[in-house]
């Protein structure tokens, strides 16, 4: 089995590949699938070769070009706890007039459920099981591979543990660890491995954005021209802020509604790490 992480958006995505079957997890925003397609070929890989995707959580930096690779053959693997939740996503593009948006059609689904998910990951060579994990969003769920692979998505990551006692995201984790995961591959920030204090060490770091300094300043300028519907290049020219920097705040922004610009700056710091 051979896990390739593939960069070509601000969400990171993972094809696992099998004895008899391969697995991409999440994908990027819509408008990215000619990057998506350059990046596999990048790694010698061909869509081809993809036979499911399956999605973390059905907001819209994780499953924007679900609905163009699934026209193209893979299955959407989606347990039936998420099937509420395909669709939520397709009204946040509908406001953006993403001319580049294919929601998933329910034909390609192939759905199972996370207490059948190990039997059908053996059927295509990796082993391994789909756990459900809430805590992010109520549709969130998480991948573990028998190698100590975990893949987890959104949730929030395992350093920030102790900053969510009793909730449902300490609940996931708690359910997770059990596993005795080696390696934590994250939705947004770097991947991360156990050190032998059994806490994960982040394999980069950048410098903090601190709340009392320009980066606080900065996003909530880019909030306010976000809210007057300006687009990309115009909050450029207003803010001086780079492009990428804008896509993050503006997807933070609306697919987590009611965001503080600190849990905003949080979570571009965890994206840095």
């Amino acid at each position: 089995m051979t896990i390739t992480e593939l960069k070509y958006s601000n969400t990171n995505t993972y094809l696992i590949e099998g004895d008899k079957g391969t697995i991409l997890f999440d994908t990027g925003w819509a408008g990215t699938f000619a990057a998506f397609c350059r990046e596999l070929g990048e790694k010698h890989k061909v869509l081809q070769d993809i036979d499911y995707l399956l999605i973390s959580h059905f907001h819209p930096d994780h499953m924007g070009i679900a609905g163009e690779i699934a026209e193209c053959g893979p299955k959407v693997l989606i347990m039936d706890l998420q099937l509420p939740y395909i669709h939520s996503s397709d009204v946040i593009f509908g406001k953006e007039n993403n001319r580049f948006f294919k929601p998933i059609s329910e034909n390609d689904l192939k759905v199972i459920s996370v207490d059948k998910s190990r039997a059908f990951l053996i059927s295509i060579g990796i082993n391994g099981e789909i756990i459900y994990t809430p805590g992010h969003s109520d549709d969130s769920i998480s991948l573990y591979l028998d190698d100590g692979s975990l893949f987890v998505g959104d949730l929030n990551p395992l350093y920030e543990l102790d900053m969510h006692k009793g909730t449902d995201i300490e609940k996931s984790w708690n359910k997770l660890l059990r596993f005795n995961p080696s390696r934590i591959y994250y939705g947004h920030a770097k991947t991360a491995t156990f050190a032998e204090n059994d806490m994960p060490v982040e394999t980069q770091e950048n410098d903090k954005i601190s709340s009392d300094g320009l980066g606080y300043k900065l996003v909530s300028r880019v909030i306010k021209y976000i809210d007057k519907g300006y687009n990309v290049d115009r909050i450029r020219k207003k803010t001086g802020a780079d492009r990428e920097l804008i896509e993050d705040i503006n997807r933070m922004y609306l697919t987590h509604p009611g965001v503080s610009i600190q849990g905003i700056l949080d979570r571009i710091e965890i994206k840095n790490r």
